[in-house]
């Protein structure tokens, strides 16, 4: 009976088919996990192609969760709103959804001091969904990554402009 429910908890089928008091009874999630699942903040896209908005896009092959978390910035370097779409398990979708609430309101360095261990602290994640959190923090990171690479301007922009 263990070894059966420990299968049906693992894939992300069963959270489509129990609800909240039943998924928690019978999988051990933690109400916050099944809150974020049931009840996800900042789903969603912003503009990729904006200077002020940061992307990133990982994933882990060996349970198939994806995860784009994007986050914009002001002037000040302050970020000001976060949005994901994740395909994956419901601690995968807990973790990035508490991943874009957290990062809100933080600058750029605060947000890149987000560890995955607080993430699933957070949310009470088994050892099993740990990847969860770590695949939070990673889209975090590239999200960072990839708003600085656009804050540097295009190779040979200054140049450009300097010969006109």
């Amino acid at each position: 009976m263990a070894a059966s429910l420990a299968k049906k908890c693992a894939a992300p089928q069963i959270l489509k088919t129990l609800s909240a008091p039943n998924l928690r009874m019978q999988c051990g999630y933690h109400k916050k996990v099944v809150d974020h699942y049931e009840n996800p903040r900042n789903v969603g896209s912003l503009d990729r192609n904006a200077k002020n908005v940061g992307t990133g896009l990982v994933g882990a092959p060996a349970c198939g969760d994806v995860m784009k978390l994007q986050i914009e910035v002001d002037e000040a370097g302050k970020i000001v709103n976060a949005k994901f779409k994740t395909f994956g398990c419901g601690s995968a979708i807990a973790s990035s959804s508490l991943a874009t609430e957290w990062v809100k309101g933080k600058s750029v360095d605060e947000a890149l001091k987000i560890k995955n261990t607080e993430i699933a602290k957070e949310l009470s994640l088994p050892p099993v969904k740990l990847h969860c959190s770590m695949l939070a923090e990673d889209a975090i990171k590239a999200a960072l990554a990839d708003y600085r690479l656009k804050q540097e301007g295009e190779p040979g922009e200054e140049t450009a402009v300097a010969r006109n």
